[in-house]
């Protein structure tokens, strides 16, 4: 007997670790009004945004599971590539525009040990606007086969936040979840000299799943 659609495998979503802080407070006041609405025409009204602000907040914090996609180098972040430059040590790097729309947790470049993890406080310049690059970030070293690899998360205007979810000296798989950037932002990657990138400015990236290495 044929098998009903019911029974098809979903893609599973969950939710971001680190969004608690925001996400939280902005659910109860909607349940709040929503429960009040009823009794009080002014709860009426402030259930309106109050559950669209809370939609919005569940939206961006999604999570969903992703089969992670076979390569050298694949993209740690969701967004549009806003550049790709040589560096004077003969690194390349890709720079990775999120918008608020875009999947905010970033995910394992290639598969190693974290070598480091700092936090450089900063501004909070449009992660678009080039001088972003003073921003608020959050520097990755990462030790892999191709050697050390590095990785920057910049808070953008909206994002004040960077959640490391591991800690120096942990060994990741590539595509494995390791932070979270709240809000608009932008993730830079290193490629090691001698590795072509094999994406083009203003093209799309999947974390996990774009390859960003031409072999």
């Amino acid at each position: 007997m044929p098998h009903s659609s019911s029974s098809a495998p979903r893609a599973r979503v969950r939710l971001a670790r680190g969004a608690s802080p925001w996400l939280l407070p902005t659910v109860a006041t909607a349940a709040v009004s929503l429960a009040r609405s009823r009794r009080s025409g002014r709860w009426a009204a402030a259930a309106v945004p109050a559950t669209a602000l809370a939609a919005g907040m569940l939206w961006f914090f999604r999570d969903p599971e992703r089969e992670i996609a076979q390569g050298r180098v694949i993209s740690p972040a969701d967004g549009v590539v806003q550049s790709i430059m040589p560096w004077k040590d003969g690194r390349t790097r890709v720079a990775i525009f999120m918008s608020p729309l875009n999947v905010h947790v970033n995910r394992a470049p290639l598969a190693g040990t974290v070598d480091s993890v700092e936090h450089i406080p900063g501004g909070f310049i449009p992660a678009f606007n080039k001088e972003s690059e003073n921003n608020e970030r959050v520097v990755w070293h990462f030790d892999t086969e191709l050697g050390d690899i590095e990785m920057v998360q910049i808070a953008g205007a909206v994002a004040r936040r960077i959640v490391p979810y591991v800690p120096q000296g942990t060994k990741v798989e590539q595509g494995e979840r390791i932070g979270l950037i709240r809000f608009g932002s932008r993730v830079d990657i290193y490629l090691p000299e001698g590795v072509e990138a094999a994406v083009e400015v203003g093209e799309t990236t999947t974390a996990g799943v774009t390859r960003l290495d031409r072999s």
